[in-house]
């Protein structure tokens, strides 16, 4: 509990910076009550198109309690179903989405499906500040305005048995998938081994790549990046005992095939440690987890701006991000949500999470179009060796 309001209470000394850079103005007010007045006004139905497992009846039920507002509510399962649904509609048929923030540039070049964002009548304060921040060049905004804000997120770590390897947070890194006494105990995903074994190399200073940064500057400098990482990836390759490409492959890679660490998403690592009554652990390493980032936006076409406001405003309220977090198993951008967690969801994230590891997460660059070709290549190379 210490380490989760050493975190909060950092959190709440930050500057603001981004928030005079984007002319936010001084009027944003810290309290709930204001959002919620502001937006009483605001009438009939929201449609609001979530990510599958993100919006809940319970948050429903609140946001219709609390603003008079209906939630028209519908559900799709990947970026490219909610882009090329308002591509094809000119950004027309609902008030509220929910972009991955990293895949804002296919949003931006596309033009006229999102509108910018008046944070103004944001309750921004309710974010942690570092994810605010690092929100701005992951793809929030654009030409200096904002299009899509944080909603929650989520990390790629270290899941690694206790009992076979002991360390604590802060000495744990990614270098430790590549101790020689990991030959043959390490489960990893092929796309983000490379980028990890990047940055492992980076923090040795045995490569240059600005914190692997710069794979995603251009193709010329990502490529000179990669020919550098694939043939001591293929070095390290006899650690891995087993690629996982879903949870279940996670599960199966330490509850059956005897791995002992591995770089893994956090649910499956967190819900590792809650069937083996914490010999199996989820932590960031001190090189900082990989993180994504998904928002809520505006489009153009929405009838009920006003009702999309109310909307993003009661996500940030610290109940619902709870609610979102305990039932989704995903992290919510409010930082006090933390504190309404259940007892075994909060446990786990103060045990994943202490302090410092949350402004300290890798987040995931924007995607360009060429990017992804590239580093398919290469893992299919490392793969295939």
């Amino acid at each position: 509990m210490t380490d989760t309001r050493n975190t909060i209470d950092a959190a709440k000394t930050w500057r603001r910076r981004e928030l005079a850079k984007l002319a936010l103005g001084a009027g944003i007010a810290a309290s709930v009550g204001p959002w919620i007045s502001r937006h009483a006004a605001a009438s009939g139905v929201v449609k609001v198109y979530a990510w599958s497992d993100y919006i809940y009846q319970d948050m429903i039920e609140s946001f219709t309690k609390e603003t008079g507002l209906d939630i028209e509510l519908s559900k799709y399962g990947s970026n490219d179903e909610v882009f090329n649904k308002l591509k094809a509609s000119g950004g027309k048929g609902f008030d509220l989405v929910m972009p991955t923030t990293n895949e804002g540039t296919q949003w931006y070049d596309a033009g006229g499906l999102l509108q910018p964002l008046d944070e103004s009548k944001v309750n921004i304060d309710a974010i942690y500040p570092s994810i605010y921040e690092q929100s701005v060049d992951l793809g929030g905004t654009y030409r200096g305005k904002r299009y899509i804000l944080p909603f929650n997120w989520g990390t790629e770590g270290i899941t690694y048995d206790s009992e076979a390897f002991k360390t604590s947070y802060g000495e744990l890194s990614m270098g430790d998938l590549w101790r020689p006494e990991m030959v043959g105990k390490a489960t990893v995903r092929q796309k983000s081994a490379l980028i990890a074994i990047g940055r492992t190399l980076d923090a040795e200073g045995k490569l240059q790549s600005n914190g692997m940064l710069d794979a995603y500057k251009d193709e010329e400098t990502s490529r000179k990046i990669f020919e550098q990482i694939l043939p001591i990836a293929i070095e390290w390759k006899k650690n891995v005992k087993k690629f996982w490409n879903s949870a279940d492959d996670t599960y199966n890679a330490f509850n059956q095939d005897g791995c002992v660490i591995g770089l893994t998403w956090d649910g499956p690592g967190i819900k590792l440690g809650q069937t083996t009554n914490g010999r199996i652990k989820y932590l960031m390493p001190k090189e900082g987890g990989f993180a994504w980032l998904d928002g809520m936006s505006i489009p153009t076409g929405a009838e009920n701006v006003e009702g999309a406001y109310a909307f993003i405003n009661h996500m940030y309220r610290a109940d619902m991000g709870a609610s979102m977090a305990n039932q989704a198993g995903y992290n919510s951008v409010v930082a006090e949500a933390v504190n309404l967690l259940k007892p075994e969801a909060k446990t786990a994230f103060e045990a994943a999470y202490p302090a410092g590891a949350v402004d300290n997460l890798w987040w995931w660059p924007i995607i360009t179009p060429w990017f992804n070709p590239v580093r398919a290549e290469y893992v299919e190379k490392y793969t295939a060796a």
